[in-house]
């Protein structure tokens, strides 16, 4: 025995030799590597991938390592400047939100030219055992150490640890070795989240790297501060998809301690490697930046993994997404302290309270229009910018709740200010005048300048509109208005079926010719549709669907609403998944599905999934918080990429897309959409302001409530609500269902509810909203109300929002009950048995009971 040992012993350790001597390598269930030593060095010569039964070879192995080394710190300021492709230099002088940003993305190390790049073969090779490779290089500057082994838990996955040792003084980078390139002949697509994506290598570097239009030629370097999953990729025509994944904790924690730490840079992200050859790349240290500068014999260390996915892109993001940076555990984490159902109730006396709503209303032509006070940044304001947010969410609550404060002291107002929106003669008949109105000046004003847009169009007038001629069917005046948008949307139609995105207001021309309108300004001709029934206009809603499909949906390109931003991409990427859903619902066409269902998909890399939240202490404004609280990841941009918001305020609380997410969930059961919704949507209560129940708009500013922005709260009623309704129907199983209306402008995909009355198991009931009615004894319980239509009967919809089963009291309030009168009975229409005070939900669970009235 002793014996054969001995001899297992020798032929392994001579089999390793002669690996050693000869070649490396790395094979699994999935996965084959190897090394042949060449002049030079060991280069990759084979690696492959198990596609069902079959091996499939990538073209291009390489293994090449990439040293980038400057004796000085680069310097910060931009290398060099960019045209538009209609001439003149990018971004325009009145951006000046973008100006910075802009230029810190252009400077040397962003463009991947600072330094020096040393490009190096491994010199010494060692297999340390059937399942790990270690390889070693000299350069002048360091000697470097790379450790291959295969993942025992993702047979995908191959981990890489890097160290560098220092020989001198200076600033250093790391790269990731080049595992293959792919060719653009072989591109399907690439994509570094929150930045780009697309099929093709886009020429028009603006369009590539301003809007994400398409893949930069440039092999540029990303920050993590807006990739929204640390995942850069490339997927090839034969099927698979090379991504490279940072260790956790590699990347930036956006409040580490104390304050934000958004903007430091710690770990840089490319699509190409320093040859600007394809080949998902990631920089540690960023060259310049934190733990950059080393002295001769200090060394750095850092760890990541190749993934090698037959699949797509999308399925190469779950797997970093859930399998690496462990989303599912993360959102057991979120537990709410404030219901829901409890902010919407709150918020509600907020924006009846002129003073905390900074409710205004001004005479205009002869009409008394009304709208709160807007502090942000409108092009000609004195502070005197006036803006109402969703109409839908406005006319709702005012519904469920029949506040009069609402009914007489609002809702009027707020009518006259969309009745006067509107451009009555000329080119512009039937588009709005602007979003906002100046009190001082007395006149409706754009964003950012004297411009007219299509999208406003469908906006301000087809989605506002639309969703008012809901609750007011018989509204001619209204129905006069959304004809004249209508009509407008069809003249400005493009025979492609495309829109302008703007014209100058004064000499009526079009303007931002170097971006496409790929947005869904369609949507506008479809609202039209539903409301006055004429065939012209679903047809053009179909035409421009169409084309956006082709120039947007299959390209991987989009474009945004906010007119400060330039038009950055932001929440319309999802607006035009929910506008296509709502085309196939209308239609039946399946292509308008599928295109949904692809731009939804692309709308995850909108939302953050890192770094991985836990349970440190923070201190956060003098208040002890834990990290899941103030977590970004589950949150969305209000825009990304390299000049959106959220690269120095981080991401936003409206979570518009929740509901969304949900009912596409429903549709697909799709992890992903289901445990993004929750994760944005609830335990955020560490942004909510405590007296309003409002929350922050941007991340950074944490609890501070609406801030210039009072109007955002009809937002966040619209969205709540969207989102409770989907989750509702979803845990019943379609049981309980409501008419769902047309999307909000501007923020999002979220619908409006309460025009008509929905279905709770078979009976009609209209949706109410009465504080005290049902009193849950845990804040994780949400609640939805309605009123049978044919019996005298209140029905109570409970949601356990939390990824834990949850025991609970539920306190009935006879003097709440619109009956006034104590409940006769009271079952559960999900078991089917009585009911009482206690209960116990599972996880996500739901309970809907029905309480008969004498």
């Amino acid at each position: 025995m002793k014996y054969l040992m001995a001899l297992v012993c020798w032929v392994m350790t001579s089999w390793l030799s002669s690996q050693a001597q000869q070649s490396l390598s790395l094979k699994n269930e999935q996965l084959e590597l190897v090394w042949q030593r060449k002049q030079g060095g060991w280069q990759l010569t084979r690696l492959a991938v198990k596609k069902g039964k079959n091996w499939e070879a990538l073209a291009n192995p390489s293994g090449e390592g990439t040293l980038l080394f400057a004796p000085e710190k680069p310097n910060p300021g931009a290398a060099r400047s960019f045209q538009l492709s209609t001439g003149g230099t990018f971004p325009e002088p009145s951006y000046h939100y973008q100006k910075e940003q802009w230029k810190e993305s252009i400077n040397a190390v962003s463009l991947n030219t600072a330094g020096q790049a040393e490009h190096f073969r491994f010199s010494k090779g060692q297999q340390i055992n059937p399942r790990q490779v270690r390889l070693e290089a000299e350069t002048p500057q360091a000697t470097i150490i790379t450790d291959w082994q295969l993942d025992d838990r993702f047979p995908t996955d191959v981990q890489v640890h890097q160290t560098l040792k220092a020989k001198q003084k200076g600033y250093y980078s790391l790269a990731s070795p080049t595992l293959a390139t792919v060719s653009e002949s072989q591109l399907a697509w690439a994509t570094v989240p929150g930045y780009f994506q697309g099929k093709a290598i886009q020429k028009d570097f603006v369009k590539a790297y301003a809007y994400g239009m398409g893949v930069p030629e440039l092999p540029v370097v990303y920050r993590e501060r807006c990739a929204s999953t640390l995942c850069p990729l490339v997927s090839t025509k034969n099927g698979v998809t090379l991504s490279i994944i940072p260790d956790p904790g590699l990347g930036r924690d956006p409040w580490a301690k104390d304050h934000s730490t958004q903007t430091d840079w710690l770990l840089g992200l490319s699509h190409k490697n320093r040859r600007s050859e394809l080949s998902p790349t990631l920089y540690y240290p960023v060259l310049g930046e934190t733990n950059s500068g080393l002295a001769s014999g200090e060394t750095i260390q850092y760890g990541f993994r190749y993934s090698l996915m037959p699949g797509d892109w999308f399925k190469a993001i779950n797997h970093a997404v859930y399998d690496i940076y462990q989303f599912k555990e993360s959102l057991a984490l979120r537990q709410s302290t404030q219901a829901l159902s409890n902010r919407v109730e709150n918020m509600h006396h907020y924006l009846t309270d002129p003073v905390t709503s900074l409710w205004r209303v001004e005479s205009y032509k002869g009409l008394q229009i009304g709208a709160q006070s807007y502090l942000g940044g409108v092009v000609g304001s004195n502070k005197d910018a006036m803006k109402n947010a969703d109409y839908g969410a406005m006319w709702y609550l005012s519904t469920a709740t029949a506040d009069p404060k609402l009914i007489q002291k609002v809702l009027p107002y707020a009518l006259n200010f969309k009745l006067a929106q509107q451009t009555d003669t000329g080119f512009f008949k039937g588009a709005v005048e602007g979003q906002y109105y100046l009190a001082q000046s007395k006149k409706f004003v754009e964003e950012w300048g004297e411009v007219v847009e299509p999208i406003a169009v469908t906006y301000y007038t087809m989605l506002d509109i639309g969703n008012l001629l809901l609750f007011e069917p018989t509204n001619t005046e209204l129905k006069e208005k959304l004809k004249a948008g209508a009509e407008f949307l069809l003249r400005t139609q493009k025979p492609n079926g495309s829109w302008a995105v703007a014209y100058d207001h004064h000499t009526d021309q079009e303007l931002f010719k170097d971006i496409p309108d790929v947005r869904p300004t369609f949507y506008g001709l479809l609202v039209a549709y539903r409301i006055l029934r004429e065939p012209r206009y679903l047809a053009a809603a179909q035409k421009g669907a169409d084309w956006l499909i082709k120039e947007s949906i299959e390209t991987g390109s989009f474009l945004g609403v906010c007119g400060d931003a330039r038009y950055a991409p932001d929440f319309a990427t999802g607006q035009s998944a929910q506008a296509l859903l709502d085309l196939y619902e209308l239609t039946k066409a399946e292509q308008y599905k599928q295109a949904a269902l692809t731009a939804a998909k692309i709308y995850t890399s909108s939302i953050y999934t890192h770094p991985i939240p836990n349970r440190t202490v923070k201190e956060v404004n003098g208040v002890k918080r834990e990290d899941w609280e103030i977590a970004q990841s589950g949150l969305s941009f209000e825009h990304g990429g390299i000049f959106g918001s959220a690269v120095r305020h981080g991401p936003i609380q409206l979570c518009s897309h929740a509901g969304m997410f949900i009912r596409l969930y429903q549709l697909t059961n799709e992890p992903l959409f289901a445990d993004m919704a929750r994760a944005g949507a609830l335990g955020r209560d560490a942004f909510v302001d405590a007296k309003t129940s409002v929350a922050s708009y941007y991340w950074n500013a944490m609890n501070k409530g609406a801030g210039p922005y009072p109007h955002h709260a009809w937002w966040q009623v619209g969205w709540i609500t969207d989102y409770l309704m989907a989750e509702a129907e979803l845990r019943t199983q379609g049981k309980v269902h409501f008419p769902r209306g047309f999307v909000t402008p501007k923020v999002g995909p979220h619908q409006t509810y309460g025009f008509e009355p929905g279905m709770i198991y078979g009976d009609k009931a209209r949706v109410f909203i009465r504080e005290g009615v049902v009193k849950p004894s845990s804040p994780v319980i949400d609640y939805i109300l309605a009123k049978s239509e044919s019996a005298n009967r209140l029905y109570v919809i409970l949601l356990n929002n939390r990824q834990q089963a949850t025991t609970f009291n539920l306190n009935l309030s006879t003097e709440s009950m619109p009956a006034g009168t104590r409940a006769k009975t009271l079952r559960s229409l999900t078991t089917g048995k009585a009911a009482g005070t206690a209960y116990e939900l599972p996880g996500f669970g739901v309970e809907v009971l029905a309480i008969d009235l004498p």
